[in-house]
């Protein structure tokens, strides 16, 4: 039986859950989720960008607790340096922190204007100028890296850092953000991972609901 338990929130709106799920299932970690009703004040805020919450994503490992996606990464990445979450080469590697940083703590006009929900479909959505230089900006990340990787993953295999931007990818699809034919590739190839599709799949179907999450923009 596990000893590992991963505290979540919705399935459907949390991208910072789905990150570091994703990060336990790439590391291959053994592990039982725990959620946190979104009835949860601290769960609710979070969801609404209203304040961070420190309740999910937690990975509890043999008595050991671990908040945050980014302390999370790294310290699967050492529990398991063979899970390729980092790339061996170190300037890739550092090239990697570097991006998975930035999406961690930037992009906040994009994460506000186009909120994490799986179940949703905005065709034609309007994207104000805040949110559009955030996205112009993780295009112009994705379109490096898979220029100097040569792809089809950013760092050529799988890394954390598509975990961290595979939320991203949902939310391109969702407010159906227009691609080029690479990066529309990569962000598919992204949400077909058997991974994400398990995920989605789970949100699909989660009964509780945002209704702040789930006016019509």
């Amino acid at each position: 039986m596990s000893k590992t338990t991963l505290t979540i929130s919705s399935k459907n709106y949390s991208s910072w859950s789905m990150r570091g799920w994703l990060l336990c299932k790439l590391a291959g970690l053994d592990f039982k989720e725990a959620a946190v009703s979104m009835t949860d004040a601290s769960a609710r805020a979070e969801l609404l960008l209203l304040s961070p919450s420190f309740l999910v994503p937690c990975l509890n490992h043999n008595g050991i607790k671990v908040w945050d996606t980014l302390a999370i990464m790294e310290y699967l990445s050492e529990l398991n340096p063979k899970s390729g979450l980092l790339p061996k080469d170190p300037k890739a590697r550092a090239h990697c922190r570097s991006i998975c940083g930035e999406m961690h703590s930037g992009f906040a006009n994009m994460r506000a204007a186009l909120p994490m929900n799986l179940k949703a479909s905005h065709k034609g959505f309007k994207i104000w100028a805040g949110a559009q230089a955030d996205i112009d900006r993780i295009l112009e990340i994705w379109r490096e890296c898979l220029e100097v990787s040569g792809g089809p993953y950013l760092f050529g295999e799988i890394t954390a850092a598509d975990v961290m931007y595979a939320p991203v990818c949902a939310r391109f699809k969702t407010y159906d953000v227009k691609l080029d034919t690479q990066l529309a590739s990569y962000r598919d190839l992204i949400l077909d991972l058997p991974a994400v599709r398990e995920w989605t799949t789970a949100a699909l179907v989660e009964p509780e609901e945002l209704d702040e999450l789930d006016v019509e923009f």
